[in-house]
């Protein structure tokens, strides 16, 4: 085959390769976030199904009582409880902030009801089956506190899927030693600079706005390249240097970034490496050699 026909496959088989990586990421994603709105879906749908039972916990306290102020009493926070249970009915299994509003709402309504439970037994004039209806919705509040134990579990796993689904990524991590003329050199002695680019993928769970990114360059002995010892930055209870600091602001869609280092300093052979880092975590690395 002549030059212009292996070119030609060449190029061929980059595409292919191209189409299906792209393919693989658009299911991976699309799969992430279905998993995300059905743990959201799940967590509204308790948060139901505790306010309808606190709507009838009290439909039963007010049959134990034959108080009549507080009898409306348990009727107003009945008709709260109905209220707040249609808001939240109301409200988007995405609506993060809306869904913590509301189960704040119920922890308060919870210390309520334990009052007027508390109110009804000191009341000294229960019968035998008022008593014993005032066990079984005690029971049905340790029985839901327990279930709002298991929510909250739930509630801190689902926040740590979150935060990793909004993390962000860098791919196609790219360093290009550069000699005087602005070449790419291929011995350490030339090296005047590193070009280093890399793509911030695409995430529309990631939270859009000003970004900062810490880019370090650690040489074979594992000594990181710095301009100053001051430039640190806080990673995982520890502040770590770093090379290149980079602002941007980020959307939510695929983004390249280029940063630059200059070199003053010596270098020699061997294997070096690019680590980024945002939002407190390690999002793409790379090695590279000089010779």
């Amino acid at each position: 085959m002549n030059k212009k026909t292996i070119g030609l496959i060449a190029a061929i088989t980059v595409l292919v390769i191209s189409i299906i990586t792209i393919t693989y990421l658009l299911f991976s994603e699309k799969q992430a976030n279905k998993e995300l709105t059905q743990e959201f879906s799940l967590e509204k749908q308790d948060l139901e199904n505790e306010y309808t039972r606190f709507a009838t916990q009290y439909d039963e306290l007010q049959m134990t009582v034959s108080n009549d102020s507080l009898g409306e009493l348990l009727g107003q926070e009945k008709v709260k409880v109905q209220r707040l249970l249609e808001e939240l009915r109301t409200v988007k299994s995405s609506n993060a902030t809306e869904i913590r509003r509301l189960k704040k709402e119920l922890g308060t309504l919870r210390k309520v009801m334990i009052s007027y439970i508390n109110q009804i037994d000191s009341l000294n004039r229960l019968t035998v089956q008022q008593k014993q209806v005032i066990a079984e919705v005690t029971q049905k509040y340790n029985d839901a506190s327990r279930q709002i134990s298991n929510l909250s579990e739930e509630k801190s796993k689902l926040n740590k899927k979150v935060t990793l689904a909004a993390q962000l990524d860098a791919t196609n991590v790219r360093i290009e030693p550069k000699s005087k003329r602005d070449k790419v050199a291929k011995r350490v002695k030339d090296v005047v600079k590193f070009n280093i680019s890399f793509t911030i993928v695409k995430n529309i769970t990631a939270e859009a706005g000003e970004r900062t990114l810490y880019i370090r360059i650690t040489k074979p002995d594992n000594d990181v390249l710095t301009k100053n010892a001051s430039n640190t930055f806080a990673y995982e209870n520890r502040n770590l240097p770093y090379s290149i600091k980079k602002y941007i602001e980020y959307s939510g869609e695929e983004q390249l970034v280029v940063v630059y280092w200059n070199v003053e300093e010596f270098l020699y052979a061997g294997t070096y490496r690019v680590d980024i880092f945002g939002d407190g975590m390690l999002i793409g690395s790379q090695k590279f050699t000089l010779e």
